[in-house]
C-alpha cells in the first residue's frame, strides 16, 4: 500500500494535497492526523498541520491476495489472469494442473470460493465490486449447460403448467437463466431466497402472451 505524508495550513488542506498526489478519492484512503498544527499570536500560523495518507487496497488486489494464500495451502500454483469487464466486474481466471478440485460438482466449490473471495475483497469497500472466478474456461461450459437447462425446464413448465424451482445459483448464473428465457412469450422467471441459496423460479405466464 502506498503511503505519503503531507503538510498544509490546515488538516483539510494537507489531506487535499495528499489526495491530489495519490490521484485518489477520500473513501479510497486511510487518513492519520500526525499534527493538527497551531496558530500563535494574532492568529499567525506557527506550525503546519501534517497528515499521513495511505491508499486502501482495491477489492481486486485483496481478492488476489486471498486466493494466492489459499492456493498455497493446497500447494497449487496456477497462472492467474485478472480482466476488467465492461460492466465494471472483475474476472479472475486460473489455469494449470490439478485445479479440478476448485470446481467441484456443478461448480459448487468454485461458486463457494467465489462467494468467499467476494466477501474478503469487498470488506470495508463502500462500492461493491463484482468478482467472478473461473478455472480452465469452466464458466463458458457452464453457461452452455445452463442455457440448455433453462430451455428444457421451460418446456416442462409449459407441458405441466406448474412452476419449477431450480437449484441455488450465484447471481451471474441466475442472470443466464433470466436472459435465456426473457424472449419466451409463455414463461416468466424470478428469483427467490437469500444468498447464497437464492434460486430461479420458472413459471407459466397468465394469461399467455400472444
Amino acid at each position: 500500500m502506498k503511503t505519503i505524508e503531507k503538510q498544509g495550513k490546515t488538516v483539510e488542506e494537507a489531506v487535499e494535497l495528499a489526495l491530489k498526489e495519490l490521484n485518489a478519492k477520500k473513501d479510497e484512503v486511510l487518513i492519520e492526523v500526525l499534527d493538527e498544527g497551531s496558530r500563535g499570536l494574532f492568529g499567525l500560523l506557527s506550525r503546519m498541520a501534517k497528515v499521513r495518507v495511505t491508499l486502501k487496497k482495491k477489492p481486486e488486489e485483496k481478492a488476489l491476495e486471498f486466493l494466492n494464500g489459499l492456493l498455497k495451502i493446497f500447494k497449487l500454483e496456477p497462472d492467474i489472469k485478472l480482466e476488467y469487464q465492461e460492466d465494471g466486474m472483475c474476472k479472475i481466471e486460473m489455469k494449470g494442473k490439478g485445479l479440478g478440485l476448485l470446481i467441484g460438482k456443478h461448480g459448487e466449490t468454485l461458486n463457494a470460493l467465489q462467494f468467499l473471495t467476494s466477501l474478503v475483497a469487498n470488506k470495508g469497500n463502500p462500492n461493491y465490486k463484482r468478482i467472478i472466478l473461473d478455472v480452465e474456461g469452466y464458466r463458458k461450459k457452464r453457461e452452455r449447460t445452463l442455457k440448455e437447462l433453462a430451455l428444457k425446464i421451460a418446456k416442462k413448465v409449459k407441458e405441466t403448467k406448474k412452476s419449477i424451482a431450480l437449484e441455488p445459483m450465484p447471481p451471474h448464473e441466475r442472470k443466464i437463466i433470466h436472459n435465456t428465457l426473457q424472449g419466451d412469450n409463455r414463461v416468466k422467471t424470478h428469483s427467490e431466497g437469500e444468498e447464497p441459496y437464492r434460486r430461479v423460479i420458472i413459471s407459466l405466464k397468465y394469461p399467455p402472451v400472444k
